[in-house]
């Protein structure tokens, strides 16, 4: 083909977006229409948890008229890191909404769904083979890593999405994968350049982001052989030449070498050209091949259990000696928790101080200023539910009743916003594989399942 023109609906399936946006996009008759499904972003918890980050009554509104669309036009729906981390329990959760809104709709297509957790054998067999690398500093991945993980995934490329389409897949949901892998597929598909594909998949997993106002709306995008059109759908957004520029800058090390699976996409040499007041062209973008094709592994194992409590004071007096009175806090809160066998180890409490330094911590660069009032996040991680929330009872209570010099206030020191005070918030989940694993076949570890829904 020598043009295909890319629709995506927002940033994340299941942020929103304007329904007429959706409309002027099918009006332009795109070949593909699709939104990225998760991010690592919103941290551990949705990977280990198998929740998905934005609420299932989002996603299935978004989904529906997704749906109702690409099969209405006779296009591919496709959808990454379905259900918000990418994992079993996520993919099942859209596959069946999926099912659910052809009933209700009577709707008919051919449905792949792409797994994305590895086998945890293979992955010990890959590790004793070096062929697992790490990122970000971390140390070498340890079987005993593996064996711990609530749950790992494999970010994938295009090619499981390629082989979906070829397989006759009208609608694709795919476990964790690479945000413009989906993109990429389609454009390459259609014959097109590697450079363009990957760098119109830049601009589309984040549905209109790369215009003005930003917000979560609908982008056209047209790739060629040597250049891609950006456009919003709603006509109150507008793609600039730094808007785009500024989007392209995002989620990397490098503002301009894009690492991906089996490649690089350079934009050192870029051009942006205002089309219009709305649209912008992007050419002089450069793809070189990996020596090795590699996929990032994503892994959570469980930390602890967490509980919270919000409360907030006014009180200049106290304001003036805060650090020495969350130290005295914390000395007490360790000698009562320990004499009902809350010890230390068992635990860690941190307070969270908003006001003055809740954002930045100990990196705040602002400390010459006094606030007039201060807001407290008191959180307890224990090795059991019962031990952080006891823990946290003894914190919240020394925190309301705990003396300091010169006070006035004979009652509680602090005001609280909500009864109950302490919420179980549940088990907590930390980042324990943040590695690369080499491949020799790029869907080797991707299997689809077909169906006809």
């Amino acid at each position: 083909m020598s043009e295909i023109r890319l629709l995506s609906t927002s940033a994340i399936l299941g942020y929103g977006f304007p329904e007429a946006s959706l409309a002027a996009g099918m009006a332009r008759r795109p070949h593909m229409i699709g939104v990225d499904g998760g991010s690592v972003d919103p941290g551990p918890h949705y990977l280990g948890a198998g929740k998905p980050f934005c609420s299932p009554m989002a996603i299935r509104r978004d989904l529906r008229l997704m749906l109702r669309a690409a099969i209405g036009a006779g296009i591919p729906l496709v959808i990454g890191t379905a259900g918000g981390g990418g994992g079993a329990p996520h993919l099942q959760l859209v596959a069946q909404m999926a099912r659910e809104i052809a009933a209700e709709e009577e709707l008919h297509f051919r449905l792949a769904l792409i797994h994305a957790e590895p086998d945890r054998a293979m992955l010990l067999q890959q590790i004793a083979g070096g062929r697992v690398h790490p990122l970000a500093g971390l140390p070498p991945l340890a079987p005993e890593a593996v064996d711990r993980a609530e749950r790992i995934v494999a970010m994938m490329g295009p090619e499981p999405f390629l082989r979906a389409l070829e397989g006759g897949a009208q609608v694709i949901l795919a476990g964790r994968s690479s945000d413009p892998a989906p993109w990429a597929a389609a454009c390459l598909r259609a014959g097109l350049p590697p450079a363009p594909a990957w760098y119109a998949g830049k601009m589309l997993e984040c549905g209109a982001t790369p215009s003005l106002p930003k917000g979560h709306d609908c982008l056209l995008v047209t790739i060629r052989d040597d250049h891609v059109d950006c456009e919003p759908m709603n006509p109150i957004r507008r793609c600039t030449p730094l808007s785009i520029a500024n989007h392209s800058l995002h989620e990397n090390a490098s503002p301009i070498h894009h690492v991906e699976p089996g490649g690089m996409l350079d934009t050192s040499d870029c051009t942006f050209e205002a089309l219009s007041d709305r649209a912008v062209r992007i050419a002089g973008m450069r793809w070189t091949p990996a020596e090795q094709y590699t996929v990032k592994l994503e892994g959570v194992e469980r930390a602890g259990f967490r509980s919270v409590c919000f409360c907030g004071t006014r009180d200049p007096l106290l304001i003036d000696r805060i650090d020495v009175f969350l130290e005295e806090v914390r000395g007490i809160v360790a000698e009562k928790a320990a004499a009902f066998g809350a010890t230390p180890e068992k635990y860690q409490l941190t307070f969270r101080v908003y006001g003055r330094d809740g954002v930045m911590a100990g990196r705040e660069p602002l400390r010459d200023h006094t606030p007039h009032e201060l807001g407290f996040v008191i959180e307890v991680v224990g090795a059991t539910q019962e031990v952080a929330t006891a823990v946290l009872g003894i914190a919240r209570t020394n925190m309301l009743h705990t003396d300091f010099p010169g006070r006035l206030c004979r009652e509680g020191n602090m005001a609280f916003p909500f009864s109950p005070s302490d919420v179980e918030v549940g088990a907590v989940y930390r980042f324990s594989i943040y590695h690369v694993l080499e491949l020799d076949d790029p869907c080797a570890i991707f299997p689809i399942a077909y169906e006809e829904v």
